[in-house]
Formats: C-alpha cells, sequence, structure tokens
C-alpha cells in the first residue's frame, strides 16, 4: 500500500508514547510518516519528573510553512494527538483546514487527547479549538471523558450516550466516531446484546470499545461494540498506539465515475477498529507479560506515600510498563484471521426502551 501520514503529536526521547507509538506502527504497515513534534520531553509525565519543552504556536507554523515551500506538505492521511495549549492546536487547525481544501479525499483522524478519568491534562481552552476541529475529520478517537467533554453531555444511561452520539455526527458533522475505551458500568452492560455482554462476575474487569458511523444524514448512525478484558497496572501510550492502528486499517472506498474501474479494497470504521482493538490487547498482554517477569525492585505496586518517599519506585515501575512496541512487530503486521477481536451491530441500540 502506499500512503503518507503527517502525524502531530508529541515527543519523547525514552519510551513509547504519542507519536513513539504511533509512528512505528504506521510504518511497519506500509506508510510513510512525516512527525511534527508538539513537545519534547525526556519521558512521559507518569514517571513524575520529566524534562523538555513545549513547541510554541510559531515554531510549529514555522515548520509547516517551511514543510509547504519545499513541496513536503502532502499527506494522504493527518493524524493529530496531544497539543498542549489553544494557540498550537489554532495553528494545527489552520494547517489541517488548508490541507483538506487542497484534498477533500484526505484521511483526517483526530484523537482529541485531553484528559482521562474526569481530569484535564491539557489548558481548558483547548476545548473550543478541539469542536472547530470536529468537521474537518474523517474519524475521532475520543475515551470517554473526551466525549463528555467534546459534547457537553454526561454519560450516564443509553439515553445520554445516544445524545452524545447523535451530537457529534449532526451537530459537529463527524462521520466516524471510535471510542476508546468505556468502563463497562451497569447500566452499559445490562444493555449490550447478550453475544457481548461478559459473564456478571467479570464486568468491571473489562472495558469496551464502541463505533458508531454515519452513512446518511437520514439515517441513524450503525453502532459496533466489543468487550475487552482489562489488564491490571498503568500504560501509557495505549490511546496513541489504538489510533495509529485505527488509521492504518482504515480504508473507505470510493465510487469511481468509470464503469470499468473497479474501486479498491474497502475496510470499514468498525473493522479498521476491529484490527487495532486485536493487536492494541495483544501489545498490552505482551507488555504486561514482561512486567511480571521483571525483578520485584521493578515491579513494587503502587503507594503514593512510598513513592513520595522514594520516586525511584514509581520511575521503575513505569519503566517496566513501557509498551513492548518492537518486540510486537509480528503482532503488528500479523493476521489474527479467526482470533480477532471483531466488533459486533448493535442492532437495537437506537431503538426506544
Amino acid at each position: 500500500m502506499e500512503g503518507r501520514v503527517l502525524s502531530i503529536q508529541s515527543h519523547v526521547a525514552f519510551g513509547y508514547v504519542g507519536g513513539k507509538a504511533a509512528a512505528f506502527p504506521l510504518q511497519c504497515l506500509g506508510y510513510d510518516v512525516d512527525l511534527v513534534n508538539t513537545v519534547n520531553f525526556s519521558n512521559h509525565a507518569g514517571y513524575g519528573r520529566s524534562g523538555g519543552s513545549k513547541t510554541s504556536a510559531a515554531e510549529l507554523e514555522s515548520i509547516f510553512e517551511a514543510m509547504e515551500f519545499n513541496e513536503l506538505l502532502s499527506p494522504t492521511r493527518v493524524l493529530t494527538g496531544y497539543i498542549p495549549n489553544a494557540e498550537a492546536l489554532a495553528a494545527v487547525a489552520r494547517l489541517v483546514e488548508k490541507l483538506r481544501k487542497q484534498n477533500p479525499e484526505l484521511i483526517y483522524l483526530l484523537d482529541p487527547v485531553m484528559g482521562d478519568a474526569g481530569r484535564l491534562y491539557v489548558s481548558a481552552d483547548v476545548i473550543p479549538v478541539y469542536r472547530s476541529l470536529l468537521p474537518l475529520s474523517t474519524i475521532i478517537t475520543p475515551n470517554w471523558f473526551e466525549v463528555e467533554t467534546l459534547t457537553g453531555i454526561s454519560l450516564a444511561d443509553l439515553h445520554s450516550l445516544r445524545l452524545a452520539l447523535t451530537k457529534l455526527h449532526k451537530d459537529f458533522g463527524v462521520p466516524n466516531v471510535a471510542i476508546s475505551s468505556i468502563p463497562l458500568t451497569p447500566w452499559l452492560s445490562e444493555t449490550l446484546p447478550n453475544a457481548i455482554r461478559p459473564p456478571a462476575v467479570s464486568e468491571s474487569e473489562h472495558l469496551l470499545c464502541m463505533t458508531s458511523s454515519l452513512s446518511n444524514e437520514s439515517s441513524p448512525s450503525e453502532v459496533h461494540v466489543q468487550c475487552v478484558p482489562l489488564l491490571p497496572g498503568y500504560f501509557s501510550g495505549v490511546g496513541d498506539l489504538f489510533s495509529s492502528l485505527v488509521l492504518a486499517h482504515y480504508h473507505p472506498s470510493l465510487e469511481s465515475s468509470s464503469p470499468d474501474v473497479l474501486p479498491p479494497f474497502r475496510t470499514s470504521l468498525s473493522e479498521a477498529v476491529s484490527q487495532a482493538l486485536t493487536k492494541t490487547h495483544a501489545v498490552l498482554c505482551k507488555t504486561f507479560e514482561y512486567s511480571e517477569r521483571l525483578p520485584e525492585e521493578e515491579r513494587l505496586v503502587t503507594d503514593d506515600e512510598k513513592d513520595a518517599v522514594e520516586p525511584i519506585r514509581k520511575v521503575r515501575r513505569m519503566r517496566g510498563r513501557e509498551l513492548r512496541l518492537v518486540q510486537s512487530i509480528d503482532i503488528i503486521r500479523g493476521d489474527f484471521g479467526d482470533a480477532t477481536r471483531h466488533l459486533e451491530r448493535w442492532t437495537g441500540f437506537w431503538e426506544k426502551l
């Protein structure tokens, strides 16, 4: 396959988050990747201490202008991730808008990295800028908290989930939504199709992945879901890896104006996310198994008080849980066949209760 991805997100010297988690899988799957770093840090924030700097809006625009002048700015796909403030995000938004006008067929995956578990870890002024970017996107990959932040809707039941998806599709013009990690709360589990619902005793040990694709304005979106076992521990870069794999595997069909020309092969959003979910979970399993084999002093359990007194405890723990990405090259490039975690159609999602 031929394709060039412009990846605009964070960079770390050590470990695999942001562009470090995204570029390698994309390259393994046949894409050239042009990397623009929104931050340059020593390591991710989970270590408790990092060094480096954020890229200013002026610096980003200087990079974009030079690439354009040198005729180096012609991606077929764009991927954006962590962008720390509104000024930098606005510079990225102006670029994406220009690229979209130049190439209406551009595939743009927007990962609105803002926070998790009820907490923002970017400036709050990025929220309206992200909302302005939504109509330019082909796919967005928010987590549960980011859906709530973008829509202003608290996801407390099936009705509110429907409202949030409707707002993303109809008000913000997003054609494809992939919610990467949804806590399997009782109300959500109870409404899932029987074929998807895990045993009651293990509901809290699973996350739900959901896609919603709008094919036309007059019909409700198609919703697909799948549960995945939750692994113990904290791992960084998982969302960045997942988004890159979604982008890599997504191939919408293009109708040809000539009856003699067959359209290229097609991979729907749910199929692309099935591949991404399967491979991301397999990489996580490999990472978890590696971390469990480390010496005891490298895998001490989280203890805020002890970590505060002895910060190296946390550093060693984080180091042992960095994604085993290079060691997972066969997973990234592999075909899981029948072992793929296929997302299933939720046929009754839009039916009234």
